[in-house]
């Protein structure tokens, strides 16, 4: 599972399923938080458990990298109030004293269970957790990202995927804390071992979501401003917003203001807006 992205409600009916199937394995695939208003909360609980694996995901990464203010990041972000959510998601993970925890995860992990094929699976790709894993990824970087395995596993998109490539299957958990395939319920892959091979099943798990949704106003996380509406709105719709309205917003030279964000909505006529399920915007010739 992955993208839980600070949405406690979320996690918790996600592990319950898990137990009720007899999950004997849990890789945690990246992306526990931000984004949501209780990443310090979601990263330990899962930390209190036995039976997971973490790999590291780019919001993981970002926290860490927002609060040392790290020169990989862009200096002119620290003064833009569209980062606020993001600071604010930084500091509660630091006041809880997890905000370096997942400097010690790796990017990818191989799952290996005797007599099945190796399962590579990382948040993104084995090389960068920023690319999308899945079904529109083209065949020559398929084997690239592969590396010789016959089964690979991504997340980051938060669109759920079973694919299969020539002899390479194809997937991707999809996301526990929200969907950008306009179903609201939180989503994980799981992966059953049996004598045909892994087989591979997206279960799909009904949460409090009116709950999570409460969560961004009675944490305080909603008073940050733009940012963390536009993820409550991604919460709300079950769709993609913030990566289109980002890329609209740079492709345009456009401030990220709240006017600019009723300008998206409202939608402009040379711009394609993505429908459940698409992973960004395209601009029109």
């Amino acid at each position: 599972m992955a993208d839980i992205h600070g949405n406690l409600q979320a996690l918790r009916a996600t592990l319950s399923d898990m137990e009720k199937r007899g999950v004997d394995r849990i890789t945690v695939n990246g992306d526990l938080v931000n984004r949501g208003p209780d990443s310090a909360a979601v990263m330990q609980e899962l930390l209190e458990r036995q039976d997971v694996t973490f790999i590291l995901g780019n919001h993981d990464d970002l926290l860490r990298l927002w609060q040392e203010r790290s020169e990989n990041l862009p200096p002119e972000w620290f003064a833009d109030p569209f980062w606020e959510a993001t600071a604010w998601n930084a500091e509660a993970l630091d006041r809880a004293g997890l905000l370096y925890v997942p400097q010690g995860w790796a990017f990818s992990d191989v799952l290996h269970v005797d007599g099945l094929p190796d399962v590579l699976v990382a948040h993104g790709t084995a090389d960068n957790y920023r690319e999308g894993l899945s079904d529109r990824m083209g065949p020559e970087r398929l084997r690239e990202v592969a590396g010789g395995h016959r089964v690979v596993v991504g997340s980051h998109i938060h669109r759920p995927v079973i694919h299969r490539s020539g002899d390479t299957l194809v997937l991707n958990t999809g996301g526990v804390g929200v969907s950008a395939d306009g179903d609201p319920r939180a989503a994980y892959l799981l992966l059953t071992a049996g004598p045909g091979g892994w087989q591979p099943e997206i279960v799909r798990v009904e949460y409090d979501h009116s709950g999570s949704l409460r969560r961004f106003a009675d944490s305080g996380y909603l008073r940050t401003g733009l940012s963390a509406e536009i993820f409550r709105q991604e919460l709300l719709t079950s769709r993609s917003l913030y990566t289109p309205y980002w890329a609209w917003t740079e492709a345009e030279a456009l401030p990220r203001t709240p006017a600019t964000w009723q300008q998206f909505l409202a939608g402009d006529p040379h711009w394609s807006w993505p429908r459940p399920g698409g992973d960004a915007g395209v601009k029109r010739s």
